[in-house]
């Protein structure tokens, strides 16, 4: 498979983005459903909402990457662009979870060394 720099995707180019297209879909419409479950709770809301953001990012590259097969101007930019800023969400998530889990260790430990997790 060969990748060149115009901007016109080849064949082998059109099957790989086409497949892409779908997953970027189906994994976007996952990221929103699971941020909506997580909206019904107040506290679920912290995580949902950037989860729903990044889902819609997600599922409008994909619309972006379809213009572009279809030969629209400055589509693929706009494709890239809502990538970028779903994997941007998606880290900053990432960073917060593992801040998170090093806190809650840190806590265990804690408690461990207080004495009041002594049954542990």
């Amino acid at each position: 498979m060969t990748i060149d720099s115009s901007d016109t995707p080849s064949a082998d180019m059109h099957a790989v983005i086409t497949k892409m297209i779908r997953d970027m879909k189906i994994v976007g419409l996952f990221y929103v459903v699971a941020g909506a479950l997580n909206c019904l709770s107040i506290i679920g809301a912290i995580i949902g909402v950037p989860y729903i953001f990044a889902g819609l990012r997600l599922r409008e590259s994909a619309s972006e990457y379809l213009g572009w097969l279809d030969h629209e101007e400055g589509a693929l930019f706009r494709a890239l662009a809502k990538q970028q800023q779903h994997f941007f969400i998606m880290m900053v998530m990432l960073v917060i979870s593992l801040v998170f889990a090093v806190l809650m260790i840190a806590l265990v430990f804690m408690l461990i060394a207080a004495g009041v997790l002594s049954e542990i």
